[in-house]
Protein backbone atom coordinates (compact mmCIF):
# COMPACT_ATOMS: atom_id res chain seq x y z
CA UNK A 1 0.00 0.00 0.00
CA UNK A 2 1.33 3.30 -1.11
CA UNK A 3 1.60 5.98 1.49
CA UNK A 4 -1.23 8.66 1.29
CA UNK A 5 -0.07 11.75 0.00
CA UNK A 6 -2.37 14.38 2.09
CA UNK A 7 -3.16 17.87 0.74
CA UNK A 8 -0.54 20.26 2.15
CA UNK A 9 -1.84 23.21 4.73
CA UNK A 10 -0.58 25.39 2.36
CA UNK A 11 -2.56 24.18 -0.45
CA UNK A 12 -5.82 23.25 1.65
CA UNK A 13 -6.04 26.61 3.16
CA UNK A 14 -5.83 28.12 -0.37
CA UNK A 15 -8.68 25.50 -1.69
CA UNK A 16 -11.25 26.46 1.11
CA UNK A 17 -10.18 30.07 0.95
CA UNK A 18 -11.12 30.20 -2.83
CA UNK A 19 -14.20 27.87 -1.90
CA UNK A 20 -15.22 30.59 0.74
CA UNK A 21 -14.91 33.13 -1.14
CA UNK A 22 -17.96 32.66 -3.64
CA UNK A 23 -20.43 32.04 -0.25
CA UNK A 24 -18.66 29.20 1.73
CA UNK A 25 -19.37 26.15 2.14
CA UNK A 26 -22.88 25.92 3.65
CA UNK A 27 -25.64 24.39 2.07
CA UNK A 28 -23.24 22.71 -0.58
CA UNK A 29 -22.73 19.16 -1.36
CA UNK A 30 -18.70 17.78 -1.55
CA UNK A 31 -17.62 14.73 -3.14
CA UNK A 32 -13.51 14.40 -2.40
CA UNK A 33 -12.57 11.71 -4.87
CA UNK A 34 -9.32 9.63 -3.79
CA UNK A 35 -10.07 10.84 -0.39
CA UNK A 36 -6.74 9.25 1.24
CA UNK A 37 -6.62 10.74 4.75
CA UNK A 38 -9.97 12.57 4.57
CA UNK A 39 -8.32 15.78 5.44
CA UNK A 40 -10.11 17.65 2.50
CA UNK A 41 -13.84 16.04 2.94
CA UNK A 42 -13.77 16.32 7.13
CA UNK A 43 -12.47 20.05 6.40
CA UNK A 44 -15.64 20.53 4.08
CA UNK A 45 -17.91 19.01 6.78
CA UNK A 46 -16.31 21.12 9.42
CA UNK A 47 -16.70 24.78 7.22
CA UNK A 48 -20.23 23.73 6.99
CA UNK A 49 -21.19 21.52 3.48
CA UNK A 50 -24.24 20.01 4.06
CA UNK A 51 -23.46 16.61 2.82
CA UNK A 52 -19.56 15.37 1.96
CA UNK A 53 -19.25 11.91 0.23
CA UNK A 54 -14.87 10.43 -0.13
CA UNK A 55 -14.21 8.01 -2.43
CA UNK A 56 -11.13 5.98 -1.01
CA UNK A 57 -10.21 2.50 -2.70
CA UNK A 58 -7.91 1.54 -0.04
CA UNK A 59 -10.71 -0.07 2.31
CA UNK A 60 -7.99 0.18 5.08
CA UNK A 61 -7.60 4.08 4.47
CA UNK A 62 -11.55 4.47 4.29
CA UNK A 63 -12.03 2.57 7.83
CA UNK A 64 -9.72 4.99 9.30
CA UNK A 65 -11.70 8.01 7.30
CA UNK A 66 -14.77 7.07 8.96
CA UNK A 67 -12.54 6.75 12.61
CA UNK A 68 -11.99 10.52 12.05
CA UNK A 69 -15.31 12.26 11.06
CA UNK A 70 -15.72 14.15 13.87
CA UNK A 71 -18.40 12.98 16.36
CA UNK A 72 -20.98 15.72 15.75
CA UNK A 73 -21.13 14.54 11.91
CA UNK A 74 -21.30 10.74 12.57
CA UNK A 75 -24.40 9.14 12.08
CA UNK A 76 -25.98 12.37 10.75
CA UNK A 77 -25.91 11.70 7.04
CA UNK A 78 -23.73 14.20 6.41
CA UNK A 79 -20.83 11.84 5.82
CA UNK A 80 -20.72 8.98 3.49
CA UNK A 81 -17.43 7.29 2.87
CA UNK A 82 -17.32 4.77 -0.04
CA UNK A 83 -14.71 2.48 -0.25
CA UNK A 84 -14.62 1.79 -3.65
CA UNK A 85 -12.05 2.79 -7.07
CA UNK A 86 -12.93 6.08 -9.01
CA UNK A 87 -15.12 3.85 -11.61
CA UNK A 88 -17.23 2.26 -9.19
CA UNK A 89 -17.77 5.23 -6.65
CA UNK A 90 -18.71 7.49 -9.90
CA UNK A 91 -21.07 4.72 -11.29
CA UNK A 92 -22.55 4.19 -7.88
CA UNK A 93 -23.24 7.87 -6.88
CA UNK A 94 -25.14 8.39 -10.95
CA UNK A 95 -27.21 5.12 -10.05
CA UNK A 96 -28.44 7.01 -6.99
CA UNK A 97 -28.90 10.55 -8.72
CA UNK A 98 -26.62 12.21 -6.43
CA UNK A 99 -25.26 15.48 -7.42
CA UNK A 100 -22.16 17.95 -6.35
CA UNK A 101 -21.82 21.42 -5.81
CA UNK A 102 -18.12 20.63 -5.44
CA UNK A 103 -16.22 17.90 -6.46
CA UNK A 104 -12.70 17.68 -5.37
CA UNK A 105 -10.24 15.14 -6.66
CA UNK A 106 -6.76 14.66 -5.43
CA UNK A 107 -5.22 11.54 -7.53
CA UNK A 108 -2.14 10.12 -6.96
CA UNK A 109 0.88 11.77 -8.72
CA UNK A 110 2.96 10.48 -11.67
CA UNK A 111 0.30 7.90 -12.53
CA UNK A 112 -1.32 9.48 -15.77
CA UNK A 113 -4.70 10.70 -14.24
CA UNK A 114 -4.33 13.85 -15.47
CA UNK A 115 -4.48 12.20 -19.12
CA UNK A 116 -7.77 10.07 -17.79
CA UNK A 117 -9.69 11.63 -15.01
CA UNK A 118 -12.14 14.05 -16.80
CA UNK A 119 -12.86 11.09 -19.38
CA UNK A 120 -14.36 9.06 -16.33
CA UNK A 121 -17.73 7.68 -17.44
CA UNK A 122 -20.50 9.53 -15.45
CA UNK A 123 -18.48 12.16 -13.92
CA UNK A 124 -19.59 15.43 -15.29
CA UNK A 125 -23.00 14.31 -14.81
CA UNK A 126 -22.84 14.13 -10.78
CA UNK A 127 -21.64 17.55 -11.16
CA UNK A 128 -24.71 20.21 -10.29
CA UNK A 129 -25.05 22.65 -13.08
CA UNK A 130 -22.47 25.85 -11.88
CA UNK A 131 -20.92 23.78 -9.69
CA UNK A 132 -17.26 22.98 -9.77
CA UNK A 133 -14.25 20.59 -9.89
CA UNK A 134 -11.04 20.77 -8.92
CA UNK A 135 -8.02 18.48 -9.77
CA UNK A 136 -5.22 18.41 -6.81
CA UNK A 137 -1.77 17.83 -9.45
CA UNK A 138 2.09 17.88 -9.78
CA UNK A 139 2.25 21.44 -11.33
CA UNK A 140 4.82 19.42 -13.80
CA UNK A 141 1.42 17.30 -14.72
CA UNK A 142 -1.11 18.41 -17.30
CA UNK A 143 -4.40 17.95 -17.18
CA UNK A 144 -6.46 16.89 -20.43
CA UNK A 145 -10.06 18.82 -20.57
CA UNK A 146 -12.35 16.67 -22.92
CA UNK A 147 -15.03 18.85 -24.27
CA UNK A 148 -17.82 17.92 -21.65
CA UNK A 149 -15.22 20.13 -19.02
CA UNK A 150 -14.67 23.98 -19.55
CA UNK A 151 -11.14 25.12 -18.08
CA UNK A 152 -11.39 27.98 -15.76
CA UNK A 153 -8.60 28.59 -14.01
CA UNK A 154 -5.19 27.35 -12.76
CA UNK A 155 -3.47 27.74 -9.24
CA UNK A 156 0.18 26.92 -8.79
CA UNK A 157 1.33 26.40 -4.71
CA UNK A 158 4.69 25.12 -5.60
CA UNK A 159 4.89 21.81 -6.79
CA UNK A 160 0.91 21.49 -6.77
CA UNK A 161 -1.92 22.94 -8.83
CA UNK A 162 -5.34 23.38 -8.37
CA UNK A 163 -7.08 23.02 -11.45
CA UNK A 164 -10.49 24.22 -11.82
CA UNK A 165 -13.11 23.00 -14.65
CA UNK A 166 -16.56 22.95 -14.89
CA UNK A 167 -19.54 21.41 -17.52
CA UNK A 168 -18.92 22.48 -21.16
CA UNK A 169 -23.00 24.00 -21.28
CA UNK A 170 -23.72 24.19 -25.02
CA UNK A 171 -25.98 26.16 -26.52
CA UNK A 172 -29.28 24.14 -26.11
CA UNK A 173 -28.46 24.36 -22.57
CA UNK A 174 -27.40 20.32 -22.51
CA UNK A 175 -24.15 19.01 -21.05
CA UNK A 176 -22.23 19.11 -24.27
CA UNK A 177 -21.04 15.25 -25.28
CA UNK A 178 -17.98 13.70 -27.34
Amino acid sequence: MKDARPTSGKVLMALFSILGSSGGLEDVAFLDLFAGTGRVGIEALKRGASNVVMAEVLKDRARDIERLIPAEFAGTGKALVLSLELRRAVAWLVKREAVFDVIFADPPYNEKWGASLLHTKGLVEILKPGGIMIIEHATRETVDIPPMWMFKESRLYGETTLTFVEQNINDSGGIASL
